[in-house]
């Protein structure tokens, strides 16, 4: 009976050890959001490596790198406002990409802090978010 004793207070102080490290306080999100922080720059995802998918964006041109940068596809982009913009396909290297040239991706910066940036991706009815970390 000891044993269980033991053993339940060891697993309620691994609760409460547990639940301390989840509250540290996280830094709050910029506001306004600096949705200028897009508009040039080098840019990794969040628990992305670097060789997998990294991007690059200058003079309203966005390239994105796969494959150790072996494949790109390249992009102009045609910003609405500050925070929305448009990212055109306009050459590709990967046949099997299924991004097409002339495909239109909606974006519209959601939120930043510091150098992330979250980024709300619309095509043909289909939306996800993606965390860019701005590294340039």
């Amino acid at each position: 009976m000891n044993l269980l004793k033991i053993f339940s207070a060891g697993m309620l102080l691994t609760a409460a050890i547990q639940i301390q490290a989840q509250t540290t306080e996280q830094k709050k999100p910029d506001n306004p959001a600096k949705c200028a922080n897009i508009k040039e720059g080098k840019f990794i995802r969040a628990n992305y490596p670097e060789s997998i998918w990294n991007m690059t964006i200058k003079d309203n041109v966005q390239t994105e790198y796969f494959n150790n940068g072996k494949d790109f596809i390249k992009s102009t982009l045609v910003f609405i406002d500050d925070c929305n913009y448009k990212a055109i396909v306009m050459e590709k290297s990967d046949k099997n990409d299924p991004a097409q040239v002339g495909d239109v991706f909606n974006n519209k910066i959601v939120a930043t802090q510091d150098n992330l940036l979250k980024v709300n991706t619309k095509i043909e009815g289909t939306s996800f978010d993606v965390v860019y970390v701005k590294v340039k």
